[in-house]
């Protein structure tokens, strides 16, 4: 991961953004019109070897006190299970172009120690290796998305991890698997060959990181029915200029390309506060975050020039919110709480994804654990303990959308003007969100966002092509935009019922409160 250095001045006034004569939402519901899949991959997760992500955060060791299942925690893993997470990469991130398979297989006590130089120098036993990943995966019933060493590997080391995974056989490396205890290979489906080449992975130009792909790519062989699809290693937010290189001197031979995009809302050397904010900062962040589609729309015009039939996929493989590090924290751990403003953040950005799916196949939100906009913080002291974030909450909430069919919408609502850096000076940020899927059984899955901080919103919908009978409601709010769980109050902001939601027919008249999430499900 990396972000580039902000150096715009943030030029927002609530007091005079807002509408003055607020009108109620319109939504019209397209049913009849679906026809592309939301893939259950865009609902992906990231774990990186970086502060306690991986060590107290996913695992302890079968000897910790804390309850675990092998070494892993089991809090956590029934609160992952509850989101029933599609795919989970691993170990980077930036880690990733500095790891070195081998030394994470075999005795646990035998394997070298190295410096995790990206994240602040921690010392890293490589306890954690590929068996370790490989067997969260299966536990957790989700695919795993292997970032292969490009940075500082060989094509020869990569090409042997493939077929330690992967392959049945005789071969070298399926025995050396054997000796290390799995008989069987594992399913590896994603391989990302190298992770922000351009950046931490290597400081490539396009042009020479998109001849090492071809050479890496030869090499990584499907071995015994594994079909591997392998990732390149794509652009940071606005950089269009590598997508074009890939794609005209890549193309089809990648099965997908990355785009990496991190709402980041400060200025002047600091990131900003998680918890500490201002109303400004609030919509300002909104409206970073919503240029994510902006920059997914130019991408993906690129890719069309080159591939119309959008056989490559996009994947948008890292992207959240990034703050400061919470004080008293390790420096380089990347710890930061989550509040009802990163829960926006998450359900404003998913809704996004909805629409881009003819050709987004993935997204992995960065982190999992303890790390930037993760799902869950933790600690080891005791028993351990656990918390829920807010962004936890609406992944769970919007479960209902993975592999569901995309429904068309028009929205019409209020909206402020945001102000922000070089590449969208002026971004409207609407008061309503919204996104809307047809399930196989045929119910109706429909997310509305209120993103006004003190108003109520009411959001008239009509379902066209289709009649519904029942409607039923979730609901994410809170008393204060910056509130948040932690360990001593778990449940600060947490998913309630809602019933704010009149059905007639094809018509429904929803009155959200603000700051608010609201997922309904129509049948």
């Amino acid at each position: 991961m990396m972000v580039k250095p902000f150096l715009s001045t943030v030029i927002l006034s609530t007091a005079f953004l807002l509408p003055t004569q607020a009108q109620d939402a319109t939504v019209t519901i397209h049913a009849n019109q679906g026809k592309q899949k939301i893939y259950k991959e865009i609902y992906g997760q990231f774990a990186e070897h970086l502060g306690t992500c991986i060590y107290g955060g996913l695992w302890v060791g079968k000897q910790s006190p804390i309850p675990n299942t092998d070494g892993y925690r089991n809090d956590v893993l029934t609160a992952l299970k509850d989101l029933k997470v599609p795919v989970l990469r691993w170990p980077g991130g930036c880690f990733a172009d500095e790891y070195h398979w081998m030394d994470g297989i075999g005795p646990q006590e035998k394997r070298p120690k190295m410096q995790n130089n990206n994240w602040g120098g921690t010392i890293e036993d490589n306890s954690f290796g590929t068996h370790e990943f490989l067997n969260l995966c299966e536990l957790l019933g989700c695919e795993p998305y292997i970032s292969g060493n490009v940075g500082s590997g060989t094509v020869q080391e990569l090409a042997k991890w493939v077929e330690y995974m992967t392959s049945e056989g005789d071969t070298p490396m399926a025995k050396l698997r054997r000796q290390n205890g799995r008989d069987k290979a594992w399913h590896v489906k994603f391989l990302g060959v190298g992770n922000e080449s351009w950046g931490c992975g290597g400081n490539m130009r396009p042009e020479y990181y998109s001849d090492l792909f071809r050479r890496y790519a030869t090499y990584c062989r499907n071995y015994d029915g594994n079909q591997l699809y392998k990732v390149a290693s794509g652009a940071s937010d606005y950089d269009y200029n590598w997508t074009r290189t890939l794609m005209k001197n890549v193309g089809q031979r990648m099965s997908g390309i990355s785009l990496h995009y991190y709402t980041v809302a400060g200025w002047n050397g600091s990131k900003g506060s998680a918890t500490h904010f201002n109303p400004d900062d609030y919509y300002w962040t909104l409206g970073k975050c919503l240029g994510i589609e902006d920059v997914i729309k130019k991408h993906c015009a690129i890719m069309d020039e080159y591939d119309p039939k959008k056989q490559v996929g996009l994947l948008v493989d890292e992207w959240g919110t990034w703050w400061d590090e919470e004080p008293g924290t390790v420096k380089g751990h990347l710890y930061q709480q989550n509040s009802m403003r990163d829960a926006m953040v998450a359900a404003l950005t998913l809704n996004v994804f909805h629409k881009h799916t003819d050709r987004i196949r993935m997204c992995n939100i960065a982190q999992i654990v303890n790390v930037l906009q993760s799902m869950i913080l933790t600690d080891t002291k005791g028993q351990g303990h656990m918390v829920l974030t807010p962004t936890y909450y609406v992944f769970k909430m919007y479960k209902g959308f993975q592999d569901a069919t995309y429904l068309p919408v028009d929205l019409h609502c209020d909206s402020i003007q945001a102000h922000g850096d070089q590449h969208a000076t002026s971004r409207k940020v609407p008061m309503v969100s919204t996104s809307a899927a047809k399930q196989a059984d045929g119910s109706i899955v429909v997310s509305l966002v209120n993103t006004n901080l003190d108003k109520e919103e009411v959001v008239n919908c009509t379902i066209d092509g289709a009649t519904m009978k029942t409607v039923t409601g979730t609901i994410l709010t809170c008393k204060d935009i910056k509130d948040y769980n932690d360990f001593d109050h778990p449940s600060t902001v947490k998913p309630g019922l809602f019933k704010d939601a009149s059905l007639k027919r094809n018509s429904l008249k929803v009155k959200i409160p603000a700051k608010s999430i609201v997922l309904l499900t129509l049948k």
